[in-house]
């Protein structure tokens, strides 16, 4: 059970709903679109490799199609980004995502910051706010 405070992982209350639907949620593939949340930006990515609890991802390329500015009415169009940054995560025993790294001396996976993971849906959100 996560030890978080609900608000606590990300800086938004849509990013940490988000990162708590679990529910119904289909189980991570390679190729498969995701969203990685952050304090309250979002932003697409695609599945590159999933192990047991562990599910790696890539940045992609997010176009904006709309012409509306800085405003939260945002739309976009989604490439693959070969070059993009990679980012790992570990499920949680909820069934959300929280951001790892591995450790070389304890041979561990630790979390790492704050944010999470939705697999199964790109989206992306840039909040001009900040």
């Amino acid at each position: 059970m996560s030890t978080m405070k609900p608000g606590t992982d990300t800086g938004s209350g849509i990013n940490h709903i988000y990162s708590r639907m679990t529910k119904g949620a289909p189980e991570p593939e390679v190729g498969m679109g995701a969203t990685l949340l952050s304090w309250t930006d979002r932003k697409a990515a695609t599945v590159i490799e999933v192990d047991g609890k562990i599910v790696k991802v890539q940045h992609d390329t997010a176009i904006r199609t709309d012409d509306l500015g800085m405003t939260d009415c945002q739309s976009y169009r989604y490439e693959r980004n070969p070059g993009g940054c990679i980012e790992t995560f570990r499920r949680d025993g909820q069934g959300g995502y929280d951001p790892v790294h591995w450790n070389d001396q304890t041979k561990r996976w630790n979390k790492v910051g704050r944010g999470g993971l939705i697999v199964g849906k790109r989206d992306h959100y840039h909040d001009f706010s900040f």
